[in-house]
């Protein structure tokens, strides 16, 4: 079967019916939905003035039918990706090579793993690297990054040439369980004795906890949850990605898939906890408060998250990059994978050498941080 390629400026040049159709084709995921992906650009989050170019991949057959595709950026910088690539850039710039602009084939500021490819059933994700390759030789850049995508798509792009890097995330699974302690009841006596001191301590605090969803955001909790984003970069010295407009862009395009974990103290609000809800999933994503309670972030974050995900039937929960803390609320690691093309044959030599050596050394800390488990052993 042949293709057509054609790249898109701006999401909105793909009808979102036809991108649905593909993302729903391979997963569902909401990060990858079209309305996830639009309110970044529309509220000027995700555009080339940050250094987000939207350059969609679209893929058509003969008869003109959308059958893949795949949320592709030209990045002039390596931020707000969470697959780090700085040690590359520089090095290959000291030796007189230009690494940005590349291409980012990736959800903008979301370390959510998930198919990046976005296939129609029967159309082969080789297919889609071929594209991406020619794409990426088609506008002049020094390479292609598939980040955060699944295992078969990992393995897809191995076999044809690509590069493959893996990392690590901490989820937690449900074992069908019917409460959240039936939950604590598999974990180390010492373990569940910390989660429910944490539990209790909040507790006591007189917060008024609340779990948000679709049209119960108002435009108030928006605003109070972009003042609690702009204190957790602050106090991280990070960068505001996301503009004051995106929250309630996000709320409007995926109604009752956003869920908002919420803490108020006699009515006025101290602390959120954004969520996004997948088919099989609740991916945690932003996090932000206003005052510093003991444990309110574990509450928000990772025990009311496996709350829901047991009380709705979901057989995980996503709490997003990084942090070992989260093993011992009952969160255990797992690989994550991303892929790498570059046009310099000496860089991908360079880089293949790099990866060689960090994929055994990533499955060993792995193995090493899965011996920390607070799981009873009959349970782990």
């Amino acid at each position: 079967m042949e293709f057509s390629l054609t790249l898109h400026r701006a999401i909105a040049e793909i009808p979102p019916a036809e991108w649905e159709a593909c993302n729903e084709d391979a997963g569902g995921n909401p990060f990858t939905s079209h309305g996830f992906l639009s309110a970044l650009e529309d509220s000027g989050s995700a555009v080339g003035k940050t250094g987000w170019l939207p350059q969609h991949l679209a893929l058509r057959d003969g008869a003109g039918a959308l059958v893949a595709c795949a949320p592709c950026y030209a990045k002039s910088h390596s931020y707000g990706e969470y697959v780090f690539d700085h040690s590359w850039a520089d090095a290959f710039e000291r030796a007189g090579g230009r690494y940005y602009p590349k291409l980012q084939v990736a959800v903008p500021f979301s370390p959510v793993p998930g198919a990046r490819l976005l296939a129609r059933a029967g159309v082969p994700v080789g297919a889609l690297g071929q594209a991406l390759r020619q794409a990426m030789e088609a506008l002049g850049l020094s390479s292609a990054h598939v980040t955060f995508c699944t295992e078969a798509e990992w393995d897809a792009l191995g076999d044809a040439g690509w590069l493959r890097r893996m990392g690590t995330q901490f989820h937690w699974h449900n074992r069908g369980y019917a409460r959240f302690d039936d939950f604590l009841g598999t974990m180390a006596s010492r373990k569940r004795k910390q989660v429910k001191r944490e539990r209790r301590e909040v507790a006591e605090t007189g917060l008024t906890l609340r779990t948000l969803r679709g049209a119960e955001i108002t435009p108030e909790h928006w605003r109070a949850f972009h003042r609690f984003y702009l204190n957790t970069v602050e106090h991280r010295w990070g960068g505001a990605y996301l503009t004051k407009s995106f929250w309630p862009m996000l709320g409007d395009r995926l109604g009752d898939r956003v869920v908002l974990m919420w803490a108020e103290r006699d009515g006025t609000p101290i602390a959120g906890a954004l969520n996004l809800l997948g088919r099989d999933a609740l991916y945690g994503r932003n996090w932000g408060c206003a005052e510093d309670v003991p444990f309110l972030h574990f509450e928000l974050c990772y025990h009311r998250a496996i709350e829901f995900a047991i009380e709705h039937g979901l057989p995980r929960v996503e709490a997003g990059a990084q942090g070992e803390h989260k093993i011992q609320r009952g969160y255990l690691p797992v690989p994550t994978y991303s892929a790498h093309c570059f046009a310099h044959p000496g860089l991908s030599r360079a880089i293949a050498q790099f990866l060689d050596a960090e994929r055994p050394a990533m499955i060993e800390r792995m193995a090493a941080l899965a011996g920390e488990s607070p799981y009873r052993q009959e349970s782990s």
